[in-house]
């Protein structure tokens, strides 16, 4: 009886965290630069508390062994702005934190604070090859492929291009990299990324999120109806205990 019950309710709850995960990934469908995650569930014996532990070969718990991140590259959508950029094939932007260590994103949607610093539009500062970037006044703007930020004054000497910085690109392992309850991508060692040289941006375009919505509908369809029949194995179980405990009773 009970490795019924351990298998559907370990199996029950298991699927409402991965519902949680479609939810949340179709509440992004048009965040940009998202990228779709994916719990990914095993089967773990259950264990008995002699010593050594022996494992119970008929009962089996589900568990939620890791998240999966898919990292495939969204569709780019082209906005001409000035400081928008998406990057092309592999790689991150990285950001510098408030605290002082580096968070990645694909969002590439950036603007320009009050201070003159380039930033995204929560206001994390874009890290730059020697910190955060500052864009002059009164200066026209163009950013490369490579994440070089050159201006143009719109006064005085019009003629004269200057580079005001570079964006850090970085292309990190992917197995390497932890998203944080920001929805920010970091190393899992907490250290910071090189840069990497073969990262190129598409200047005036962003790039959309990677989130497959009709996709995301249908797993969630199907995993409606695994928790549905979850729920009925444990009716079934508890109906089963209840109809033996009468029997027992009565002899």
């Amino acid at each position: 009886m009970d490795r019924l019950i351990y298998t559907a309710m370990t199996g029950a709850t298991a699927t409402l965290n991965r519902q949680a995960s479609i939810a949340h990934n179709l509440a992004n469908v048009t965040t940009q630069g998202y990228k779709a995650e994916e719990h990914r569930l095993r089967a773990v014996q259950v264990l008995t508390h002699n010593n050594p532990p022996a494992a119970l070969p008929t009962r089996a718990f589900a568990v939620d062994a890791s998240v999966y991140h898919d990292f495939s590259e969204g569709p780019m959508n082209y906005t001409g702005g000035v400081y928008d950029v998406a990057v092309k094939g592999r790689g991150w932007i990285a950001l510098a934190m408030p605290d002082g260590t580096e968070a990645y994103t694909r969002n590439g949607s950036f603007e320009i604070s009050e201070n003159g610093i380039l930033q995204t539009k929560s206001g994390i500062p874009v890290q730059g090859d020697g910190g955060p970037i500052t864009i002059p006044p009164d200066s026209r703007v163009a950013i490369g492929v490579d994440g070089t930020i050159t201006v143009v004054n719109e006064t005085g000497a019009q003629n004269t291009a200057n580079a005001v910085g570079r964006i850090k690109l970085v292309n990190p392992p992917a197995a390497e990299l932890v998203r944080s309850p920001d929805g920010l991508f970091r190393l899992a060692s907490g250290e910071a990324a090189p840069q990497d040289d073969l990262v190129r941006l598409a200047p005036g375009y962003v790039e959309n999120s990677n989130v497959n919505p009709v996709e995301e509908m249908v797993a969630m369809i199907s995993l409606a109806r695994q928790f549905e029949m979850q729920m009925r194995m444990i009716t079934t179980a508890e109906a089963n205990d209840r109809a033996a405990t009468q029997v027992l009773a009565a002899r």
